[in-house]
Order: structure tokens, then sequence, then C-alpha cells
């Protein structure tokens, strides 16, 4: 299996159905752009069942010379296998979440499409440039599916998402060109192993962190986001809550932290510092939101603040965890817009107050909400209370203050999320024409009922999802360990171990004297 490109076959495939989506009506684009993000979440599984648990590091590496030392690289270890298996998961269910889209129907199957070769292209890329490239060429189809298939202020939304995302990234490509003179080499496992001189690992860190932070997004660069989901349609809402933002966390497991680990122990406070606020700033927003769009698009920005503080934990805890929240974040917001979506097809308003009741004549749009607010809260028994349990077991173990603020954040998750999900689904009817919608159809059945399984899935027996990537996490955390920085609990564990390797060196120099 190892010698088949599986990887470029699944490039290919959404590519060329793009393609064709430019030249077919509007049924056939929708029936093209299904049938090919049903072959990729194919392969997928087939990329998830062929992975050598315990194998090489790097499998299914497929290595072309291109041109002036650029190269097809392509290649996953398990953190990026279900990064891409999220993305191909979401995918089908995207296009069956655009039924509402009339006008232009093939242009936006292509964006799609298109969309699914980058993100499949980031997650997969072994060489810098084309990581770069894929990383870059994401904007494109976002902003294309923001501004021509969005809301009202849609043009304002899409140039924010744009001017944000991509000026954060020239930073990015000018630290890579120093690395790659530096290191001699564009092949990133080579260069996650370089030993990069800490002076300029400091300014290296910076560049790329300018980069990840915005596409996370972190705190104070969030501000594009609320903009660009409102004005999104759900599809939309839909992949860029679920993978795109997952690009920043990739890129801090990818780049910042194996290859910079010094500066990144250096810098460990100020995310730290930007992640607390991120928690606190953005819950307490969030409960005041009128439009639900909005007040899910705050809520990612806090569960996003939970994903930095584990990965800038140092311990395999924090970096399961953060894998695990990403992983959950991207089903249950995902799912969560979807949800959003199915009531506005049918009355065309985000308003909070234009509902309520909705449990009495959509029982089972309400269940489906429901278990996705929980999700989002944490409760044990769903995807969500796996994630932050084990991110704030990492970052406790470092500072126990840091995590007391990042749990406060599930406390104020509880609040906004409950609160929403009491004025839309339960109370008097106030409206007629809401408490005349109809329950969910064949069509909105097919796009809930997998994510809510899979949410489950996750909550239940995580351990099929970490296993793929645990190998890796520790990888991970034996390079970082050498520059991990003591905090307030690890400091207390460390004099212990400290005084155990002197005795055992006593023992070994009377051992040897023997």
């Amino acid at each position: 299996m190892d010698d088949f490109p599986i990887l470029s076959l699944m490039l290919l495939v959404p590519l060329v159905a793009g393609v064709a989506c430019l030249f077919a009506d509007a049924r056939l684009a929708r029936n093209l752009a299904l049938a090919a993000t049903l072959v990729d979440f194919a392969l997928g599984i087939l990329l998830w069942a062929s992975f050598d648990i315990g194998g090489a590091q790097w499998q299914f590496v497929e290595r072309a010379p291109l041109f002036a030392g650029f190269q097809w690289a392509l290649g996953i270890d398990g953190i990026a296998l279900m990064l891409i298996m999220l993305s191909v998961f979401l995918m089908p269910i995207c296009i069956l979440a655009s039924a509402s889209i009339e006008k232009r129907v093939g242009e936006y199957m292509a964006a799609f499409l298109l969309m699914e070769v980058l993100m499949i292209g980031v997650f997969a890329a072994q060489d810098l440039f084309l990581f770069y490239i894929f990383f870059e060429a994401g904007l494109i189809p976002m902003y294309l599916i923001i501004g021509i298939w969005g809301g009202q202020d849609r043009i304002y939304a899409s140039y924010k998402f744009f001017l944000y995302t991509l000026l954060g990234s020239v930073l990015m490509l000018i630290a890579m060109l120093w690395m790659v003179n530096e290191a001699g080499t564009t092949d990133i496992p080579t260069l996650m192993a370089y030993d990069f001189d800490p002076r300029a690992q400091t300014w290296l860190w910076l560049a790329f962190f300018a980069s990840f932070a915005v596409k996370m997004p972190m705190w104070p660069v969030h501000t594009w986001l609320p903009d660009a989901h409102v004005q999104a349609p759900t599809a939309g809402s839909v992949i860029l809550a679920g993978v795109l933002l997952k690009m920043g966390g990739y890129g801090f497991i990818r780049f910042s932290l194996p290859m910079f680990p010094e500066a990144s122990a250096q810098f460990a406070w100020l995310i730290f510092a930007l992640s607390m606020i991120a928690v606190v700033v953005t819950s307490l927003i969030a409960l005041v939101q009128h439009d639900m769009k909005k007040l899910i698009a705050y809520s990612s920005v806090a569960h996003m603040a939970i994903v930095t503080v584990g990965l800038f934990a140092f311990n395999v805890q924090g970096l399961e965890g953060s894998m695990i929240v990403m992983l959950s974040h991207g089903l249950v917001s995902g799912a969560l817009f979807l949800c959003v979506g199915v009531i506005y097809d049918r009355l065309h308003t985000r308003e909070i107050d234009r509902y309520g009741g909705l449990s009495i004549n959509m029982p089972y749009y309400a269940l489906f909400f429901l278990l996705f607010t929980m999700a989002s809260i944490g409760l044990p028994g769903t995807s969500g209370f796996v994630g932050e349990f084990l991110s704030l077991a990492g970052i406790y173990q470092v500072s126990s203050w840091v995590a007391l603020v990042c749990t406060t954040g599930i406390i104020l998750g509880a609040a906004y999320m409950l609160y929403l999900y009491r004025r839309v689904a339960f109370g008097d009817q106030k409206n007629a024409d809401a408490a005349a919608m109809p329950d969910l159809s064949p069509r909105e059945w097919l796009m809930l009922a997998p994510i809510a399984a899979a949410v489950l899935w996750m909550g239940v027996y995580p351990e099929s999802f970490l296993a793929p990537m645990r190998e890796d996490i520790a990888a991970l955390d034996a390079r970082v360990a050498r520059a991990a920085p003591l905090g307030d609990a690890r400091l207390k564990l460390s004099e212990p171990t400290k005084n155990a390797g002197h005795a055992q060196d006593e023992h070994a120099a009377h051992g040897g004297a023997h």
C-alpha cells in the first residue's frame, strides 16, 4: 500500500471533479461534487485502515523532483492522518448542506472541491514551499465562497478575512527563505530535527506566529472570524470552523514547537496570556449575542484558546488534549453551524429571539441540537469532554493559575450554550411562522446523524483517535522537553527527580569503583 500514491489520488479526485463542475449544469454539479467527496472519504478510510500504528513515523511518502530544488513531496504521520480524516468526513456533509445555493452552482461546487484539495495538501505536504502554497491558496476559494455566496455584508467580510490572513503569512515566507538558506533543505521532517541557533529561533518563531495566530484565530487578531462566519453560507461556516481554523494549530505542531523549541518555551507566557484573555473575554462576548452564528463564532475562539494552552504545556497530556479538542471542535462547531443553517433555511433569520419552543414542532432537530450543545460544553460521554480534560490536566502540570482561568471558560461555555438552547428549543412558541416549521428532512438527517455518531464515538472510545497519534506526540514531546519551562506545579515535581538523579549518579560512581 505504501507504494500506491493514495495521497496524490486524494488530491486528484476533487481537482478533476471541480474542473468538471465548472462546465456542468446545477444538478450535475451537485452530483459530481457529492460523488467526488464521497470517493475521497472512502480513500480516507482506506488510508486510516492501512496506517501502520507503531510503524515508521512518515508513511505513504511520495517524492518527485519538479524544478529548481522544488519537489512534490507528500507523506503523513498520525497527526496529519486525523486532520485529513476530519476534512474528508466534513466535505460530503458540506455539499449536502448547500441545497439552498441556487446561483452559479457549478462555480460554488468547484470552489468547495478546490478547498478540499488544498486542505488535504496542507496536512500531507512534506516540502516547506509546497506547504506554503497549499496553506496560502486555501484563502482563495474561501474568499470567493464568502464574497459571492455570502450575506448582505459579504464583500466587507471577505476582504477582512483575506487581508488578515494574508498579511500574517508574508512574514512566514521570509522566515522560510532564511531557514532553507541556513539548513540547506526544504524537507519538513529534516527541518523538524534541525537545531537552529536559539537567537535566530526567536525571530523565526515570531514570523510563524504572525501567521498561525491569525489562522487559529487567537485574541486579539480574531475579529475577522465572527464577520466571516455571519456572512458565509452554512457550508462555508462549517468548513471554516471545522478545518481551516485547525491549520493554525497544525502549524504550531508541525513548525513552531519542533523547529523552534527554545523560542517556544521563551514565548509560552505570551501564549498563556493571550489564551487566558481569549477564553474569558470571548466567552463573555458570546453571552450577549443575539445572532446565533456570532455566538458560535465567539465560542470557537474560546475553544481554540484551550488548544493553544495545551500545545504550549510541553507535555504529552497537553498535546494529546489539544489534538482531541481540534478534532472535536471541528465536528461540534460544524454541527452547530449546520443546526443554525437548518432553521435559517426555513425562516431566513439567525435572530435568537425569533425562535422558541422548537422542541414541540421539531423534536428530532431539538435532540440533535441538544447533543451538540452538550458536546460543546464538554459533557462526559461526548468528544468535548475528552479533549478539554486532557488539555487542562496538561496545563495544570505547568501552572495551576492558567488551568484555573481556562476552566472558567468551561463554566461560561455552559452559560452561553445552555442560554442559547433554552431560548431556541424551549419556552413558549411566540411566533407562528417558527411554530409551523417542519422537522428534519431526510437530507438533513444525513447531514447531522454521521456527526452525532462521530461525537459519541470520540467521547466513549477516544483511544481509536489517540492511537495513531500517540507515537508522533511522544516524539514531539521528547523534542521540546529539553526546553520545557518549569511552572509552579512542575517545580514541585522537579526536586525529587533531581535528587533521584543525583542518587543514581552516586550509585553509578560507586558501582564503577567496585
